[in-house]
């Protein structure tokens, strides 16, 4: 397993549309509800004790380049925790610039499915730097910001990343993005049987009760955002679920 994921960890997100934290329902642009500044977000989240931040690029999700730079940029000028940043990242050359400026991980969603050999590229350079974004709808992987189909099941996708060097493969349930409705673990429980890659999930986390059912579930890993921001749970309480107490 992944020296980051050698423990089940909770990690908040921080999701960016036009300069703000926002979380959508079902990765649907107009469902937005805002949450502030980014940089305040990762504080509070890293002051709650966070080991590690996800941040993604919305906008650099739905139109393919990156759109929130500034705004990225800000909050790893301020962070200390392994930081992973997705949305916009389309090639090696993308990946190896943010890799280069001391973000830890970049996740590729689209350009990992579309050329899985882009992931070995990045990974030859930068070991262990590769998270692969596997977002799915009705059982089938989209891409291009959840608004495409890819004509392939999250199983059979991820077993193509088995050789490749990924680090992880983030897993997003995109039927239950959002919601607050709770988790499903079986297509979770599937992906960690179908390969060796750790698996960190993502999508309806609405009780602490989820946590603990996704990592019965094998999960390496949880990202969390809506529940944290509406206050469900807090983050210390999800990471002592997380660790057993």
């Amino acid at each position: 397993m992944s020296q980051q994921f050698a423990e089940f960890e909770v990690i908040p997100a921080v999701d960016v549309q036009d300069g703000e934290v926002v979380q959508l329902v079902q990765g649907e642009r107009g469902t937005e509800k805002r949450y502030g500044d980014p940089v305040a977000a990762a504080k509070r989240w890293i002051d709650a004790g966070a080991r590690s931040l996800h941040l993604v690029d919305l906008d650099g999700a739905f139109e393919g380049e990156r759109a929130n730079a500034d705004a990225i940029d800000a909050v790893l000028e301020v962070v200390d925790v392994p930081t992973q940043l997705g949305g916009g990242i389309r090639t090696a050359s993308d990946a190896f610039d943010l890799l280069e400026r001391g973000l830890d991980r970049v996740i590729l969603g689209t350009a990992a499915v579309e050329n899985p050999d882009v992931v070995a590229e990045i990974s030859a350079e930068y070991p262990d730097s590769v998270v692969v974004s596997l977002d799915a709808k009705g059982g089938e992987v989209v891409v291009e910001g959840w608004t495409e189909g890819a004509g392939i099941t999250p199983v059979d996708a991820a077993r193509r990343y088995d050789d490749l060097g990924a680090a992880a493969i983030l897993f997003t349930n995109v039927d239950v993005e959002g919601q607050l409705e709770g988790v499903q673990t079986e297509p979770v429980h599937d992906l960690v049987d179908a390969t060796d890659v750790p698996i960190v999930a993502s999508g309806g986390v609405a009780s602490l009760e989820d946590i603990a059912a996704l990592h019965e579930a094998g999960a390496a890993a949880v990202v969390v955002g809506s529940a944290l921001y509406e206050g469900a749970f807090t983050l210390e309480a999800a990471q002592r679920v997380a660790d057993g107490g």
